[in-house]
């Protein structure tokens, strides 16, 4: 499978969403609890519906159980995982390549952290995994990337470390470059970059580092 969408329970926007799913042409999509809203209001068709459903609408629910050709996977609501965590473990058992998660922010931080979190998973499996709304667009790498000017997401680009320390961080084609720098935790210089220059480059030796692509 090349490219699968998630669309989690957070905030949402219908147009955005559907624009992005046409645009992406994704192979294979899941709801997740009330991400099934955006399915139901979008007039698309989900593959997967995950989710202990304590936060879906009853209306909506009762539609979807009414098709046919749609797989269901119902959590019991006293896990240890979030519903979102089990759709992600399933489209990387799937075979995913590539993984889009939307509607994975919102209000709730303790969600938000956690799904920013689960960016790593892919690391395994070398999935990428993107955690996207009309603002932002992130992912976590431990090797070096590269990202294309045409097809930047926004104007800013900023850069976290995830564990204690990243190594040998080297940035080209960009506004702010750096060589061979180790950015540590608990600091903001990595924080609103931009690309210059037709390709930019992000290097680096050792660790995990978040990349975050926001729009102002």
């Amino acid at each position: 499978m090349r490219r699968a969408l998630i669309v989690s329970g957070g905030t949402m926007d219908c147009d955005f969403g559907r624009n992005y799913t046409e645009w992406y042409g994704f192979d294979y999509k899941i709801a997740v609890d009330f991400g099934l809203q955006f399915f139901y209001d979008a007039e698309l068709m989900p593959d997967m519906i995950v989710g202990d459903f304590d936060s879906a609408d009853e209306e909506t629910l009762h539609y979807f159980e009414a098709q046919k050709k749609i797989a269901w996977m119902r959590l019991n609501p006293m896990k240890d995982d979030t519903d979102t965590e089990a759709a992600l473990k399933h489209a990387v058992a799937q075979g995913a390549e590539e993984i889009h998660i939307l509607g994975g922010t919102g209000n709730r931080l303790d969600h938000l952290l956690g799904n920013i979190g689960l960016l790593g998973m892919g690391f395994e499996t070398d999935t990428k995994i993107f955690l996207t709304d009309p603002k932002n667009r992130l992912q976590m790498i431990q090797k070096d990337l590269k990202l294309l000017k045409t097809e930047q997401y926004g104007t800013y680009v900023s850069l976290l470390p995830v564990t204690p320390e990243v190594t040998g961080i080297t940035l080209t084609g960009m506004k702010y470059p750096l060589k061979d720098y180790t950015m540590k935790c608990y600091r903001t210089i990595g924080i609103s970059n931009e690309i210059l220059e037709d390709e930019a480059w992000i290097r680096l030796k050792n660790g995990t580092l978040l990349v975050m692509e926001s729009k102002d």
